[in-house]
């Protein structure tokens, strides 16, 4: 079922978009078959024409300057670790710091791309140690990451012996640095479609796992968030939800007037007793909380690959268990689910 993800490389300053700069015609193949065909139109030629990003052509010209190299050593299994620093010249390794630069930030990783450590805003090692520690298995999963940014938490997936993993991510920009990653690794089973959740028409019923890691509180109605990802979960398949948490009882769930932690984007923050109603709400069952951790300054943190503001500037400078708005400090929930025969 799984073919190979063709990655196109352009060069100059023309990027026509309906020959498929983002390799989408590979999985295209892959979504006409019966499981996937309803993924036809996200992957046609000529689909990224339609999301209008302003960026997309500079993004391209970018990725086509990619040195071109076969990675002699390739690790998922314990980091992601793509070739080695013995294999590139000087000139090589500062075209692909180039490339790296140009679509910074890099939220997610970190990566050692030939050499070139990327270290990335969230050191994401340490939420998937707590996955593999919390008893998660991928092997011979299939798996639906949403909200995948560029594909880290697939390609650990892969490493871990999943047998397809597929991501969404619709801010295009992750997207495109999945690509880099991709362009390397062009025969793993690991895609990412940028496309929202509320846009994907994969196959229902069919995904061994669904990861949903920092999402949750970034929709505006959780409920229908969880419901719709039960669409493509198969039965006895395993919900990961990684979330923000608060403290207090079943029923209470912060809702921030404006901001939380310098996030605009934060809507709702249940305490653990009112996300797992929410599960048992929508449906699912064997819902067990695997982990729980305070987030800090050695996971989350600005770096070179993102100079932006990070956690630190969004914490109570006097007070480091609040946020600068006064509200409790992050805090983050691994919970697991699943479904009976629908």
């Amino acid at each position: 079922m799984v073919s190979v993800f063709q990655f196109c490389i352009f060069s100059g300053h023309q990027v026509n978009l309906d020959i498929d700069p983002l390799g989408l015609a590979g999985l295209h193949e892959f979504a006409t078959t019966h499981d996937f065909i309803g993924l036809s139109k996200h992957t046609a030629p000529g689909y990224l024409k339609h999301l209008k990003h302003g960026d997309l052509p500079r993004w391209i010209e970018a990725l086509g300057s990619l040195p071109k190299l076969i990675p002699e050593t390739v690790d998922l299994e314990y980091q992601v670790a793509i070739g080695h620093g013995g294999q590139t010249s000087e000139s090589q390794q500062q075209a692909l710091s180039h490339v790296l630069e140009t679509l910074v930030p890099w939220r997610k990783g970190p990566f050692d791309l030939f050499g070139v450590e990327l270290d990335s805003e969230w050191r994401c090692n340490m939420k998937w140690d707590r996955l593999l520690q919390s008893g998660i298995s991928f092997a011979d999963k299939t798996v639906l990451d949403v909200g995948c940014g560029n594909g880290y938490f697939g390609l650990r997936a892969i490493g871990k012996g999943a047998r397809l993993a597929l991501g969404l991510e619709p801010y295009l920009l992750y997207a495109m640095q999945f690509q880099v990653l991709k362009s390397y690794l062009p025969e793993l089973p690991i895609f990412v479609l940028p496309v929202k959740l509320e846009d994907f028409q994969g196959p229902r019923d069919y995904f061994d796992t669904i990861l949903t890691m920092g999402v949750l509180y970034h929709v505006r109605s959780p409920l229908d968030h969880l419901i719709h990802l039960k669409r493509y979960l198969r039965p006895g398949g395993q919900l990961v939800v990684e979330t923000l948490i608060v403290d207090g009882p079943e029923g209470y769930c912060l809702t921030p007037s404006q901001r939380y932690a310098r996030m605009p984007n934060v809507w709702f923050v249940p305490t653990l007793a009112t996300l797992t109603k929410w599960l048992i709400r929508c449906g699912y069952q064997a819902i067990e909380v695997k982990d729980v951790t305070a987030t800090d300054a050695e996971e989350q943190r600005a770096t070179r690959w993102m100079p932006f503001a990070s956690l630190q500037d969004g914490l109570n400078p006097d007070d480091p268990g609040q946020t600068i708005e006064g509200l409790p400090a992050p805090r983050r929930a691994i919970v697991t689910a699943s479904i009976n025969d629908k």
